[in-house]
């Protein structure tokens, strides 16, 4: 196998290959899940969803939360 004249995708395909020939479907599952490499700015995503709520806005949507749950 000669790596060098491989693209990115056939490396990826071949060492997906060897890790399930060699680990089985779950090892190679397990391991690519501490491997894959995420995408987007989590913290700028999470800032435009949540914003910056106050203490007092936390606990009254607690608040509410538990008292719809009640009902």
């Amino acid at each position: 196998m000669n790596t060098h004249s491989m693209t990115q995708q056939q490396i990826r395909m071949a060492g997906v290959e060897i890790l399930s020939r060699y680990m089985g479907i779950t090892g190679m599952i397990r391991f690519l899940q501490q491997n894959e490499v995420g995408h987007g700015d989590y913290t700028r995503e999470r800032d435009k969803l949540l914003g910056n709520p106050s203490m007092e806005q936390l606990v009254s949507e607690i608040q509410s939360s538990e008292l719809n749950k009640n009902t």
